[in-house]
């Protein structure tokens, strides 16, 4: 016989329940128990079986009726002789479950005041009730530490920590004085679901009390003692340890970092020139840089020390993603395959090493674009995986899959509070700029998330000059917003088209090179998808895609030699440079190397043979960064009078009729000395046009595909010069060489 006694809570709200027990696979065998005793939990159920597994539900008869509670449950003998249940959910617990001591709304007040400077504490709730959360580990200025954890299924939570011997229930030697559980609250919803606990225990600069896990007891996953207890680690946690077989959270105190970066304001959106790049693959093989920081943060902040990122005229950092990631560093490992929202890539560096980065770039005129990850996860070390048991796979924090790993459930408001407190996180405590979302689209995100994080952060205040950018394939409207404010959506239509007109064939089965929605790419892709120019990221090269001279090479015939595919991988970056839209290249562009899509090595060595490619290429982006008329902007700039069209295949027969041949004149400001004019052919033979110029005077060519020569003071250019266009206006016969481009700057009137 076994002695079970189950306890049902007085939140079930029956005056005498009675349990209704049955084994699975013989429904005709149930019996009815009644309250054995009645505790300060609830009714006591009492009972001797012969079998030690069963279902069970509790019920209460009203004259000839039952009334039903709505969960079945399920015991076995692996839960312990006593066992309690909760109104909310079909959990049974083999501990009986904590008591709601308040709301995390009545902590919060004394909370508050503690936080040190540029620290964050998670507050989003999504559904506008303003229920601070405070989850994570929060080092406090009186020398405590808060623990917060979301839960809403556990019977009891514990920390367990370097800082108390890893002391809970369930330690293989317990000592009951060193436990440390936490206490739950009132939180999402008005529900118990955030646990909390304050602690002067933990020191974060010291490794021998810095460490911490959470004990879950309930809600979670029978472990290999057949117990539905999990050791796990913290959603929230900014940091893991050095032992990749633990993965312990790090208490990190964020406040300890000495900004240097007042002064600066993040680049507005339309003064975006991206340069994307991976940590490890950035400074991996520089050979300049000692080999302890090649591949780090540290390498990277050389590099900007020296001023490399200024040379070629970028004016943000789009870094790929920086939060940790359970694969090795190779040469084709990206980091999409993240293990924490809020952790820091240990291969990378320390939080302080990535905060030093930021402030650096800062100091230097950068802005700094952190990759996030938050459609999916790792299918290797994956912390939130089954964190939280609720009967579907993966648990609470999982919805389907994706090509790419296990879905994560970004419809769900607490899983946006997760992921808006994330940004947040890293916009306090890391001075972040911005943030690019991998893989968006709304088969594999939630676009309302996207919407209330955009709300949250700008609309809200917490950083209304966020640069918020979406990797969403192919393009959607939705995320457009109020246009000026929305999304920056990689432009799918710029990248295929280019690619398939530089390759002069089709590009990926579904884009071809033939006239059709030139003059569209170029305009913003205004009739795809976009309402203002700040809503598009023109690229032809990214980390996801081959380089130009990979690609064209792929087209074989003349394509596959070195002066062919530089021509085109020229014609590629200046195409980008010149589009309407936001331009961003992708590490090693500025040297046309040649690689397929997804490696982030770069060869410097054989890059310095190339250094003629990159002088070009550093010149053009300067223009870009140098001239107005090179960032027209708005929401339909030809109908602003700050653009017109002077070539396209839609035009009269000298005007590039049929072919693949574009060309349009700037007036940003209405100043004269601003105005400029963009020619780019892209057939594999020479074009003569006519040209109307839009102001009479000298036309000076800063740059085409072979050269570049800015004005003073960074050129020697001028109106004497022999390549300089003197006109009334119209010219006749301009010959545009095969895949060529140039710009032209009005400079001095006649007389």
């Amino acid at each position: 016989m076994h002695l079970v006694k189950i306890h049902a809570p007085y939140s079930l709200d029956m005056k005498d329940p009675f349990l209704h027990l049955w084994y699975p696979g013989h429904d005709e065998s149930f019996q009815d128990y009644p309250v054995s005793s009645w505790d300060d939990y609830g009714a006591v159920f009492t009972l001797q079986l012969n079998r030690n597994y069963f279902c069970f539900r509790f019920g209460e008869r009203c004259f000839n009726q039952v009334k039903w509670e709505r969960h079945e449950r399920c015991y076995g003998q692996h839960l312990g002789v006593e066992v309690w249940t909760v109104s909310g959910h079909n959990e049974v617990y083999p501990q009986k479950p904590a008591t709601v001591i308040g709301s995390t709304q009545e902590l919060w007040p004394e909370v508050l005041p503690l936080l040190g400077e540029n620290q964050f504490l998670p507050d989003t709730d999504v559904s506008g009730q303003g229920i601070p959360s405070m989850l994570g580990a929060t080092y406090l200025t009186d020398g405590t530490t808060l623990f917060g954890f979301y839960h809403p299924r556990a019977a009891q939570v514990y920390l367990a920590g370097n800082f108390n011997d890893w002391q809970s229930p369930y330690h293989e030697q317990p000592q009951p004085e060193k436990f440390l559980p936490m206490q739950l609250y009132l939180g999402y919803h008005g529900q118990p679901n955030i646990w909390l606990l304050r602690t002067p225990l933990p020191d974060p600069v010291d490794a021998q009390k810095n460490a911490y896990q959470f004990v879950i007891v309930g809600g979670v996953p029978l472990n290999e003692n057949q117990k539905p207890v999990k050791m796990a680690q913290d959603p929230y946690a900014r940091r893991y340890g050095g032992d990749y077989n633990r993965n312990d959270c790090l208490v990190i105190n964020p406040s300890a970092y000495q900004w240097q970066d007042q002064s600066w304001t993040t680049t507005p959106v339309d003064c975006l020139i991206l340069y994307e790049f991976n940590v490890y693959g950035f400074t991996g093989q520089d050979p300049d840089l000692p080999v302890e920081i090649a591949g780090t943060f540290s390498g990277t902040i050389e590099r900007i020390k020296e001023g490399y990122f200024q040379k070629i005229g970028v004016t943000a950092l789009a870094i790929m993603p920086t939060s940790e990631a359970p694969t090795a560093l190779t040469d084709n490992r990206l980091g999409y395959d993240p293990s924490g929202f809020m952790t820091i890539e240990r291969d990378f560096g320390t939080c302080e090493e990535f905060r030093a980065l930021v402030d650096t770039a800062h100091q230097h005129g950068l802005a700094v674009i952190v990759d996030q990850v938050f459609n999916h996860t790792s299918n290797y070390f994956n912390p939130l995986w089954e964190l939280i048991q609720d009967g579907t796979p993966g648990g609470f924090y999982f919805s389907g899959s994706t090509p790419w790993g296990n879905r994560v459930a970004t419809e769900k408001e607490e899983v946006q509070n997760m992921l808006i407190d994330a940004c947040k996180m890293f916009i306090r405590e890391y001075h972040i700029d911005g943030f690019r979302f991998d893989a968006t689209h709304s088969h594999w995100m939630d676009h309302t998330f996207l919407h209330r994080l955009a709300y949250e952060i700008k609309d809200q205040g917490f950083k209304p000059d966020c640069i918020l950018i979406a990797e969403n394939l192919p393009n959607e409207a939705g995320l457009n917003l109020h246009g000026y404010n929305g999304y920056a959506q990689w432009c799918d239509a710029f990248h295929d088209k280019i690619k398939a007109l530089l390759r002069e064939g089709v590009f990926r089965d579904w884009t071809d090179n033939s006239p059709t929605y030139l003059g569209s790419i170029f305009y913003f892709s205004k009739d795809f998808y976009a309402a203002h120019t700040n809503n598009v990221i023109n690229y032809s090269e990214s980390h996801d895609e081959n380089s130009i001279p990979f690609e064209v090479a792929t087209r074989g015939d003349g394509l596959i030699w070195e002066p062919a595919k530089e021509r085109k991988a020229r014609l590629g970056l200046f195409a980008t440079m010149v589009a309407l839209g936001q331009p961003m290249i992708y590490m090693g562009q500025e040297f046309g190397v040649e690689r397929p899509r997804n490696r982030v090595d770069l060869n410097w060595l054989d890059f310095l043979k190339k250094n003629h490619y990159y002088q070009w290429a550093a010149g053009l982006i300067r223009l870009r960064r140098r001239y107005p008329g090179l960032r027209v902007s708005g929401y339909h700039p030809q109908q602003e009078g700050k653009f017109d069209w002077l070539l396209g295949p839609w035009l009269g027969e000298k005007s590039g009729c049929g072919k693949n041949v574009i060309g349009w004149t700037t007036n940003p400001n209405g100043e004269p000395w601003e105005r400029m004019v963009v020619l780019l052919n892209f057939e594999p033979y020479a074009v003569t046009v006519d040209l109307e110029f839009p102001l009479a005077g000298y036309w000076v060519k800063l740059a085409d595909i072979d050269g570049i020569n800015d004005l003073p003071p960074e050129g020697e250019n001028n109106i004497c010069d022999p390549t300089t266009i003197k006109t009334t206006g119209h010219f006749g016969g301009f010959l545009l060489p095969s895949s060529s481009g140039f710009i032209y700057k009005w400079e001095h009137a006649f007389g």
